[in-house]
């Protein structure tokens, strides 16, 4: 029993006429004759009381006709739902980022998707790049963005991973208090570097100062490794990839950090660095969005690279493929020479 044969049955029964029918269904007579009898030889009962060319049902048929019309119905449903799906006007897409990206580059990209693609249901999944590398591999999520290379061999056969923003990380402090690393707290930077206003990812605004160019490895106003150190920091969790790297970065120069504040996340973390308590390292965009903090490049180049994955095994929606391409999109957008943060990011 298939749908066409389905289709043919309750079209005779409306029409009562196998050559009425045949026309409406744009078949030809014998094609429609032959589908019904199919039917009925698979059935085995007699759907119609065929007599001088009109047809009535018999009460076999009376009992399929509603099952036909709601078979064909939810035939008819499922076409549109697919059809909706894939001109994305419904669906869901399921996108984790650490908490960092989701303050930067997370939040400029789902402004886009959503204008673009209202009817589509966006879930986040907000943590460490392991444990979305995990909800990945156990299909949880159906894209990851982390900073964190895929290192066990059962997650790089699992996944497909591809860098897409390089980002450098910068050191934040209070723009109400003295620059711990030498100039005024008026926000001026020493003769020679490049001062700007720190634009938020969608355009100009006033405050932090950045004083970098993407890719230098000493500039003016640069803090290193050294003197880093010895300026109290407000510092991450342990388990944070952002305090993993920088710990990495300061045991490789056999430094010890000297600490304000340990264990604050992202949002305390910026809020205890305007308030004048430590210094932090964050990252650059992240920075940028801070009016209240200046931000100072690292001389020794600290950066991290911005990775997007997915489940090699699993096909992509057509919600997630669009939001997979939106993702490149703005990488390239912000990364692009006059982005207003292209001077904090570089395509990976």
């Amino acid at each position: 029993m298939n749908l066409e044969q389905l289709r043919g049955f309750a079209e005779v029964a409306q029409s009562g006429h196998f050559t009425r029918a045949a026309e409406r269904l744009h078949l030809a007579q014998p094609s429609l004759s032959r589908q019904i009898a199919g039917l009925e030889r698979e059935l085995g009962v007699e759907l119609f009381h065929r007599l001088r060319g009109n047809v009535t049902l018999t009460r076999a048929g009376e009992r399929l006709l509603p099952i036909a019309r709601r078979m064909l119905a939810d035939a008819e449903a499922a076409r549109e739902e697919m059809a909706e799906l894939a001109g994305l006007r419904r669906g869901r897409v399921r996108l984790g980022a650490t908490p960092t990206l989701c303050t930067s580059l997370v939040s400029e990209v789902l402004a886009e998707y959503r204008a673009r693609h209202p009817g589509i249901e966006i879930e986040i999944l907000e943590r460490g790049s392991r444990s979305l590398i995990s909800a990945l591999t156990e299909g949880a999520l159906d894209l990851a963005l982390i900073v964190t290379s895929v290192s066990s061999g059962a997650a790089r056969a699992a996944l497909e991973s591809e860098a897409i923003l390089g980002e450098r990380l910068v050191v934040v402090s209070s723009v109400a208090a003295p620059d711990p690393f030498g100039s005024g707290g008026d926000g001026e930077v020493p003769p020679g570097a490049p001062e700007a206003p720190a634009p938020a990812l969608g355009g100009p605004r006033a405050g932090a100062v950045v004083r970098a160019e993407v890719g230098a490895r000493a500039l003016p106003g640069a803090v290193g490794l050294r003197e880093l150190a010895g300026v109290p920091q407000v510092r991450f969790p342990e388990n944070y990839d952002l305090r993993v790297a920088v710990d990495a970065a300061f045991a490789a120069a056999g430094l010890t950090p000297s600490v304000a504040v340990e264990g604050a996340e992202m949002d305390a973390a910026l809020s205890f660095a305007e308030r004048g308590i430590g210094v932090a390292v964050v990252p650059a965009m992240v920075a940028a969005e801070r009016p209240l903090l200046r931000a100072r490049p690292i001389a020794d180049g600290l950066r991290r690279t911005i990775s997007l994955a997915r489940r090699a095994d699993m096909s992509p929606t057509h919600a997630s493929a669009a939001l997979q391409a939106l993702i490149r999109e703005t990488a390239d957008r912000l990364a692009a020479s006059g982005s207003p943060v292209a001077h904090l990011v570089e395509r990976a």
